[in-house]
């Protein structure tokens, strides 16, 4: 980063001026395909693509996720969006964006999406109230790049590249701690832990024993904590 020297008039001294840092975000890759990017770098925005495993952007040590409505009711139909909504929750600061609320109807009772608009409304509830994630609602695709750009203001310090993770608290240490193992998630390992009580609980009890909780998924987890190294 080039300095420049300047005459102070009022000390008659030469200081040396640093310009300031240019503002960063950083976005997920598939982000690429929406105006958002390329409208921030239009205001001066340095944007850094990237591969993230959780958000589709990131501001100081914000993690954003963006969902057009559309996306917004297909990935809450799929679940995809409530295990989005548990990764984001492990993060202290974080951020959901529902975009395009002026062009698309979100509580739509028709035969379009077939979802309820009350089961909308729980969902954001449950977004906001149970998992304590803020929502953000915007016209279209410039109204969340100014909201971005707000948050690049406020966030001053250096961008950082790994969003801080909230501290877990003990049951939480356990639930992620089955949850490494593959086909078990957050419910399943809640499951367990209330059957089996602790992680040496869950290990030691018998392919039979494991059958009545987690079904199919039994065979898998005895196989691996069975498994010579």
């Amino acid at each position: 980063m080039k300095t420049k020297e300047i005459f102070n008039i009022f000390s008659g001294k030469r200081v040396i001026e640093k310009p300031k840092e240019k503002k960063k975000i950083i976005a997920d890759y598939r982000e690429k395909n929406c105006l958002i990017p390329y409208e921030l770098m239009d205001l001066g925005v340095e944007v850094e693509f990237r591969e993230l495993k959780v958000g589709d952007y990131i501001a100081g040590d914000i993690i954003i996720e963006r969902k057009t409505v559309s996306d917004f009711i297909s990935s809450m139909l799929n679940r995809r969006l409530s295990n989005q909504i548990e990764d984001l929750k492990q993060y202290q600061d974080k951020l959901l964006i529902i975009e395009g609320i002026e062009e698309k109807e979100l509580y739509n009772d028709d035969n379009e999406t077939g979802v309820h608009a009350n089961a909308i409304r729980g969902f954001l509830l449950s977004v906001t109230l149970k998992h304590k994630i803020p929502i953000i609602f915007t016209k279209n695709s410039e109204d969340t790049t100014k909201y971005l750009l707000i948050l690049l203001n406020k966030k001053e310090n250096e961008i950082s590249l790994n969003a801080k993770k909230k501290g877990r608290n003990k049951k939480e240490q356990l639930q992620f701690i089955l949850e490494s193992f593959p086909g078990i998630g957050p419910k399943t390992a809640k499951r367990l832990l209330k059957e089996f009580k602790t992680i040496k609980g869950v290990i030691n009890a018998t392919k039979e024993e494991l059958k009545k909780i987690i079904g199919k998924k039994a065979e898998l987890l005895s196989e691996l904590t069975n498994r010579d190294y």
